[in-house]
């Protein structure tokens, strides 16, 4: 019955909807990455960098806004370094994305020692205050849950139908999604499957700093060390989820955050004090390996995915 009692309050979907932002930012950018052929492994050390640099922008005077475009700023930088050794270059994209990953985390670690040489815990700043939306709000369960949130969780679910308008209702769209299916296509028709994919890449990467962003100026006030905790390969298990759709992959990213906020609340219930808490928090990691695997069975990865392309080559 508690279970049920769970699932029926609005404060148990707003914690959902607030855990789901990050990975929503983080899923759209691998999609648009993966959309376009290239698979970003980068994005877990990308989402730290853009978590510190949001921060360390707002703490040093920029206001919140700025403390975003800074993250994004730093994610598409090494978007850009990613993009430029896997594209042009045709390395490897798996090892090109760890790479990225150790870099961008190593970086920043040894940036935030560099800046605060003697902090013992991070300074806070002052984040983003949940906004509820006149009217909207008021509709019982729904309000609560969807429209007491804080600006950057409205900007992640605008971006999914941004995404979608982009990939499926425009000439860029179209050919972003021909460069990750028959690049050679592209090519002949006298794009740049190059400059469509770097392109990809460094707006791609720019969003999973935002992302990051998110979890240190909307969901904290500081930034700490594993903060973002797996939450990039977690995004990458969704894009699959969601068979390379927007959508879908928000859907799945809703889905994750529902069992991380059960489990959270099952730790509190008769049953937390029955069950050992690794259980609970390994609870939303196993639900959501079952679900990828059932839906995984149906998506189309797309066709030149991880394949090199060089203009003129067969």
């Amino acid at each position: 019955m508690e279970i049920f009692d769970i699932l029926a309050s609005a404060a148990f979907w707003a914690a959902a909807i607030r855990i789901a932002s990050p990975l929503i930012f983080a899923t759209m950018g691998e999609l648009i990455c993966e959309r376009a052929g290239v698979l970003n492994l980068g994005i877990e050390g990308i989402m730290v960098a853009g978590a510190f640099a949001g921060w360390i922008a707002v703490w040093a005077g920029l206001p919140l806004w700025g403390g975003v475009a800074v993250a994004f700023a730093a994610g598409a930088a090494f978007g850009l370094l990613h993009g430029v050794l896997s594209v042009p270059f045709g390395l490897s994209q798996h090892v090109v994305g760890i790479g990225i990953t150790l870099l961008a985390t190593s970086l920043t670690f040894y940036t935030y020692r560099v800046v605060l040489p003697e902090v013992s815990s991070p300074p806070k700043i002052v984040a983003f205050a949940p906004w509820p939306v006149p009217g909207l709000s008021q509709i019982p369960l729904l309000g609560p849950a969807l429209f007491t949130q804080t600006p950057l969780t409205y900007l992640a679910f605008g971006l999914v139908g941004l995404v979608s308008l982009v990939l499926y209702r425009t000439p860029l769209g179209l050919a972003l999604r021909a460069a990750g299916e028959a690049p050679a296509a592209v090519a002949a028709q006298g794009l740049s499957v190059t400059g469509l994919r770097l392109g990809a890449v460094v707006v791609g990467s720019g969003l999973m700093a935002v992302g990051g962003a998110f979890l240190t100026l909307s969901a904290f006030d500081s930034f700490f060390f594993d903060m973002v905790n797996g939450r990039g390969w977690i995004a990458i298990a969704l894009v699959v989820f969601g068979a390379w759709r927007p959508g879908k992959a928000m859907l799945g990213a809703i889905l994750f955050a529902a069992f991380d906020a059960l489990q959270i609340r099952l730790q509190q219930t008769a049953l937390g004090a029955l069950v050992p808490y690794q259980v609970f928090l390994m609870l939303p990691y196993a639900l959501s390996i079952l679900a990828l695997v059932a839906m995984s069975r149906r998506a189309e990865v797309p066709a030149a995915l991880m394949v090199p392309f060089n203009k003129g080559e067969r």
